[in-house]
């Protein structure tokens, strides 16, 4: 072993890898070839591709597929080889060797080289487990042979890319709901604050604090549902189609049997894809799960416009609601406070949209029986995931639930608002309403005012017909609708 390194060999020959390194040339080749972002694999895509190993292990050992052998004197049977395999897959599932999972995102296509990663790491600490030097030429298990039996990352990294999302839908459906509660509980609490509707960002007819934010809670939980829907069709599973989905090098009950222990150990309903064909050809369903998160991230961008909108000023703008004051917001303007939190929760939001641009781009991107692309859509799948949570949490804890509301300035520009006159149309009509508006902008009058003194209504029907609170309720003021 040359100083700091030892000699592993592949196909291509020789590779100096380092010392105390678990992984092998592969891992080495992929390190040394793309040296491209800085960034390693995200852990849900170490556990996914751990778990497919260790479940492998334990149903090839079970159908008798590992063969025993002697190394020099001793005798090793099959079982032991996968129980080491075990052993090893369950220590990476634990958390250990993280360092030794080292390939760019950015690497060969389909994700050999992640793969790779992943068998060799094991297969060495597989073979110490037997009492072997990770250096000795006659260590006895193999990364191709033993640890990548009947698997190929063709149907390994697809399986990987499902099971390593639904490794945190938990958590990501966890703080979607706690937003939506938060929501919800600001909807109860500003429900008697009446307001200046706005569409087109200029004056409409008038709706409570309470109906936006109850809006806002209920476009949330509609993605969550979008979200859960796009994450139970990332069950079904082509594990078991190894190279191009006919199952060459499988035992034949190896795909049911992977599906039923994947489950079992991951704590998931997981289903046969049926056609692995298919499962191994289309990244249809991370596509679509990806979307999904982008639907989110379009409505979480929008409700976080709004909150910078009706907290704007505090002097020069709306005013209508006050966000948290978690940190100064300038380093020349003595006592300015921004919205931190909302602007924080765009930044994320176009983060995963762009996301998803490339997980469209790279699912579009298969070619007859493979898609090359995977590697990328993995990273950006957990990436999108990754954000999503923190964000949200953030988003949650530090903003929403110290939302409070400013009724004196909500009610004040609804006094000004000249389109309260709606609520006379059926009275008055459009035309005179439309007059009746146009005066009252120009002269600073009520509505009240010019309605009066045009002749139009009397002051108590006036007063009868404007009920704002009444108006947020929907139909036809005076005639058994919203006014009673």
């Amino acid at each position: 072993m040359t100083e700091g390194f030892r000699i592993e060999k592949d196909s291509l020959g020789e590779v100096q890898v380092p010392a105390n390194a678990l992984y092998g040339a592969q891992t080495q080749r992929a390190v040394m070839n793309f040296p491209v972002s800085g960034m390693r694999p995200y852990p849900a895509f170490v556990w996914a591709q751990a778990m497919i190993k260790r479940a492998a292990a334990e149903v090839n050992r079970d159908l008798g597929l590992f063969n025993d052998v002697t190394v020099g004197d001793r005798a090793i049977s099959g079982r032991q080889i996968a129980d080491a395999i075990i052993q090893a897959a369950d220590e990476v599932l634990d958390g250990q060797h993280a360092d030794q999972f080292v390939v760019d995102p950015f690497q060969a296509g389909a994700g050999t080289s992640h793969n790779m990663n992943l068998n060799e790491v094991i297969a060495n600490r597989a073979n110490q487990i037997l009492g072997f030097a990770i250096d000795d030429p006659k260590k006895p298990v193999s990364p191709n042979d033993h640890v990548n039996m009947a698997q190929s990352t063709n149907d390994t990294i697809p399986t990987a890319i499902r099971l390593g999302c639904l490794w945190r839908i938990d958590e990501l459906l966890a703080a979607i709901d706690r937003l939506a509660d938060a929501l919800e509980a600001k909807a109860e609490e500003f429900d008697p604050i009446v307001k200046s509707g706005r569409t087109h960002l200029q004056d409409a007819v008038p709706v409570r604090l309470g109906q936006e934010f109850g809006a806002y809670a209920l476009a949330v939980r509609n993605d969550r549902e979008r979200i859960a829907v796009a994450a139970d069709r990332l069950r079904r599973l082509g594990i078991g189609g190894t190279a191009v989905g006919s199952g060459l090098n499988a035992h034949p009950e190896y795909h049911l049997r992977m599906v039923k222990r994947l489950s079992e150990l991951t704590g998931q309903e997981l289903r046969s894809a049926g056609n692995l064909f298919e499962a191994m050809q289309s990244m249809a369903d991370p596509a679509d799960f990806s979307a999904s998160l982008r639907t989110l991230s379009i409505t979480l961008t929008r409700i976080a416009n709004d909150l910078r909108l009706l907290a704007s000023g505090p002097t020069t703008g709306l005013d209508e609601i006050r966000l948290p004051a978690v940190q100064p917001g300038s380093s020349i303007m003595p006592g300015k406070v921004n919205p931190v939190l909302a602007e924080m929760l765009n930044m994320a939001c176009f983060h995963v949209q762009g996301c998803d641009l490339t997980v469209s781009l790279a699912a579009q991107a298969g070619q007859l029986e493979l898609n090359v692309m995977m590697p990328i859509i993995a990273h950006n799948l957990f990436e999108m995931m990754h954000v999503l949570i923190g964000a949200i949490n953030a988003f949650t804890e530090k903003c929403v639930v110290g939302i409070t509301a400013n009724p004196a300035k909500a009610t004040g520009w609804l006094a000004k608002n000249p389109i309260l006159v709606t609520a006379l149309n059926p009275v008055i009509g459009y035309l005179n309403g439309a007059a009746v508006a146009k005066e009252a902008l120009a002269t600073g009058k009520t509505i009240k005012e010019v309605v009066v003194e045009k002749g139009l209504m009397s002051a108590e029907q006036v007063d009868e017909l404007l009920d704002v609170r009444a108006m947020t309720e929907g139909g036809i003021m005076g005639f058994g609708g919203g006014g009673g």
